[in-house]
């Protein structure tokens, strides 16, 4: 097992491009980290420094307090499945999974047992005859898995490994992995864009955008407490609505907001606010709400807002609005464009001026940029 430690690194190739500034990031013994953001967030670039793929510009890497920096691929026993999965195609599974174990000279009999074991971990027994093209792309992702695992790396490491697949393997496929790391314990770090994987498997979650290090923590709090509005717009399936508003008033622990043409008055105690804003009369603000917070029926201490449906997608079990807020008496749609995650099949169609409500502690205010 191993703990793992980026300090500040910085990565800077040779067009001039950085992708990485300053990052930081630990990752203990035995913990899963998930790498979301993205595309050219820096994700993949933090994988292969820690592989040995890339050099650092500036910063340490270590791996149990040992500085790797200079430390070859060979040297750091860090296992890396990438996302097309780069298996011998005249191989069949059982000489693929041998590979590694060839190329580090074990003895026949060692390499018999481990391929076994790694196979039956996997549910690759019944396949070790086939090629990769008799494979299905689940079966050649848990393929490269093996071979990563069997030599029994300190560290494991899988860039974008579903990205291959259909949205219902992916699901199964992201199930197995989980399991799979809870099992056997490794120290693992996973690069995804896809913040539903990131959010169902990671023990801590780590996003970047534009090489910087915007938050990481357990899914729960990433989604409950972003630190900013990046964050909070894209950690959620839909993410966080972002808007515009501006602080016209305080009167004691009321907070009078505009948001378009409406005034909202929100308890101050009750709403999330991020980055210390000053909350001053005629400060510009950013308001989140999250999509599931909407609802059709007041209750209460709840706050309305007028809106006019636009789309509607069903998807079965739920219905994602998307609706503009209205203006006016006529109730003429603004350009303030939100969406709401609502429960079953919402009938209203496109053009419905209507009132939706959401609990003020589904706030959040975010100091702009």
């Amino acid at each position: 097992m191993a703990r793992v430690e980026f300090r500040n690194i910085v990565k800077r190739f040779a067009d001039g491009s950085t992708a990485l500034k300053d990052f930081s990031l630990a990752v203990e013994d035995g913990e899963l980290v998930v790498l979301v953001g993205p595309s050219g967030c820096g994700k993949s670039t933090t994988l292969r420094l820690l592989a040995g793929l890339e050099e650092a510009t500036t910063g340490e890497i270590l791996i149990d307090g040992r500085r790797v920096n200079e430390t070859p691929p060979q040297g750091r026993n860090i296992a890396m499945v990438f996302q097309n999965y780069a298996l011998y195609p005249h191989m069949t599974v059982r000489k693929n999974l041998e590979f590694p174990l060839r190329m580090a000279h074990e003895p026949a009999q060692v390499r018999k047992r481990k391929v076994a074991e790694i196979a039956s971990i996997l549910a690759l027994s019944s396949l070790l005859d086939r090629k990769p093209k008799q494979l299905s792309g689940g079966q050649r992702q848990r393929v490269a898995m093996g071979r990563a695992l069997v030599r029994n790396p300190s560290v494991f490491l899988l860039d974008e490994p579903l990205s291959n697949l259909d949205a219902k393997l992916r699901a199964r496929i992201r199930s197995e992995i989980a399991a799979l790391q809870r099992k056997l314990g490794k120290t693992t770090l996973y690069v995804t864009h896809d913040q539903v994987e990131a959010m169902t498997l990671g023990d801590r979650v780590a996003v970047l955008n534009d090489g910087e290090l915007q938050q990481v923590g357990t899914p729960r709090q990433l989604y409950e407490q972003p630190a900013n509005s990046f964050v909070g717009r894209f950690i959620g399936s839909p993410g966080m609505n972002i808007l515009p508003a501006r602080v016209v008033e305080r009167t004691g622990e009321i907070m009078t907001v505009e948001l378009g043409n409406r005034l909202l008055a929100i308890p101050e105690t009750a709403v999330r606010i991020i980055g210390k804003p000053l909350l001053q009369a005629g400060q510009s603000l950013q308001l989140g709400i999250r999509p599931e917070a909407f609802r059709t029926v007041p209750s209460g201490g709840t706050i309305l807002l007028e809106v006019v449906i636009d789309t509607v997608e069903f998807l079965g079990h739920e219905s994602l609005v998307h609706f503009f807020l209205a203006d006016g008496e006529e109730k003429e749609p603004t350009g303030l464009r939100l969406i709401a995650r609502l429960p079953g099949r919402f009938e209203e169609p496109p053009g419905t001026a209507m009132a939706f409500h959401f609990d003020p502690r589904a706030v959040h205010l975010f100091a702009s940029s």
